[in-house]
Order: structure tokens, then sequence, then C-alpha cells
């Protein structure tokens, strides 16, 4: 196995000497940094920082890292994050119908594609459960109506707080998750079946073959309480022709969506984004 690490993700108002100051804080306690990378955004005068380092030989054992660091970032009214290597994150799956995405998420995990554990399914529709019971995953049917939604969201809450969950893909789960919800657990990846911002909402393959479109795209994003519209971790676009009808379509969308979705839960899952407003720095 390789050798743990531990990752510090930052954004702070830019300023000179801020590499040395990040860097010296891990020198200094005997840290050999294995991965930076740095964005500075001039418009928004802020910097942003990816860096990781390996624990072994790190002078300062994991509790002591977080109020350390914190006595150098104050100073920089930084916004930091604290990640460890061999945390295993928890994931809730979310879906309605339509299973292409589960698979995928669920067989990229099976095969170490990346490293998380996928205890719990929810849906609002019982149509999937055969799939959790082939994988043995937990699975919840939990209807949603305009009337319920509210009690509804309750019990979802309580499921991933049972289960110690870390984060909420909605794989093409086909309900709007109510700003509460996400105020109470912002950690939510979606996928959206559209080069965002084109085509929000509902059946944005049926609207793009109406507008005939050339390409046709596929957006993975954090949910935020306005629709569609939250911070974009990946995109991807196929070309599609005039002889592709709507099947055509949301075929070679489907085919996209998996990889877009799987591309952006591995970025997560490797703290290699970074939100700051509503965009975001992915770090190769």
């Amino acid at each position: 196995m390789t050798s743990p690490t531990a990752t510090l993700l930052i954004s702070c108002p830019d300023q000179r000497g801020l590499v040395a100051k990040i860097a010296n804080f891990i020198y200094a306690n005997g840290g050999n940094i294995i991965h930076a990378d740095q964005h500075t955004d001039f418009a928004a005068g802020l910097f942003l920082t990816r860096i990781e380092w390996q624990l072994s030989g790190f002078n300062l054992p994991r509790n002591l890292i977080a109020p350390a660091f914190n006595a150098i970032a104050q100073p920089l009214n930084a916004k930091w994050e604290l990640h460890f290597s061999d945390a295993m994150p928890r994931i809730a799956i979310w879906v309605s119908k339509q299973d292409h995405c589960l698979y995928d998420l669920i067989w990229r995990q099976r095969a170490k594609e990346f490293a998380a554990e996928i205890p719990l399914i929810i849906s609002n529709h019982p149509d999937l459960n055969a799939i959790a019971e082939q994988f043995e995953i937990e699975y919840h049917y939990i209807p949603i109506t305009k009337d319920n939604k509210a009690e509804q969201e309750e019990k979802q809450l309580e499921l991933l707080q049972t289960y110690n969950i870390d984060l909420v893909v909605l794989a093409k789960y086909m309900q709007i998750v109510s700003g509460d919800f996400i105020a109470k657990f912002p950690q939510i990846v979606n996928i959206h079946h559209s080069f965002l911002p084109a085509f929000v909402g509902a059946n944005p393959y049926h609207r793009a073959f109406e507008r005939g479109v050339k390409v046709i795209g596929a957006t993975a994003h954090y949910a935020t309480a306005d629709l569609d519209a939250g911070p974009i971790i990946e995109q991807d676009v196929v070309r599609v022709s005039h002889r592709d009808e709507i099947d055509d379509l949301i075929r070679k969308g489907k085919d996209l969506e998996r990889v877009v979705l799987a591309r952006a839960v591995r970025s997560h899952l490797q703290n290699r984004v970074l939100v700051y407003g509503n965009r975001t720095v992915v770090f190769e």
C-alpha cells in the first residue's frame, strides 16, 4: 500500500509569499511534498492551492495538524480543508428509474477506481431494488410528492446520519432537492444531462433536438438551492448530426453522463475540487 498522505485545500486573498509560508509549514515539520498545484484568480484577488504530503516522517500527529496550520491560516484570512488519503468516504447514491449511472458508479467502486464505500441507495421508486440486492447494498424506497416532500426529506437526512454518509451522488435522481435539505447536507454531486447553462431543467435532450444542436453535453455539479446552477465540477460533449433522432441523443447522452459523473466523483473523493463562490478549481 502507498504511504498515507495529507492534503490541504486552501483559498485566501492573494499576497506575496503564500507558497513559501504554506510549503515551509510542511518542511519545518519534516514533511515531504509529493503534489502541489496552485491558481490565482486575479479578478477575484484570490489565491487557491492544493498541496499533498506524505505523513510518514511528519513530526505532527494527525490531531495536531489542523490546529497548527490554523495558526498560519488565520493571519492570511484563509479558508481551508484538511484531508487524509486513508480516510474512507461513504457515499449514498440517489436514483429514480434509470440505472446506467448507478451501475457505472458501483462497477468503478468495485474495480477500485476510487476509494469509497457505497453502503446506501435511496430512491423515490422501487424499480432499482434488484440492483441493490445484487451488490448487497441497503436500498430505501422513499416516495416523494408535493405534499410529503419535507417529511420525506427528514427521513432521508436521518438515513444519511445513520449510515454516516459523507457524500450524496444524485445519479439520475429525478427530483428537486430542497434548499432546506442542501443547507443541512451540502455535500451533493448531481449529474445533469446537458452542457450547462444550456437546457436547464427537464427534458434537455428533447429541447436540444428541437433546436437542432450539433453537440450535446453532460454536466456534473454541486447541488445548490438554485436548480442546475451549482458550481460545475466536470463537463463533456459529443457531436450529434441531423440524422440523429431523440433516442440517439438519449443513447449518446447516457454514455456521456456515466463518464462525466465518474470523473466528478473521483475528483471530489481525491480532494481535488476547491469551490469559491459559484466556481470551482479542479486540480489535476
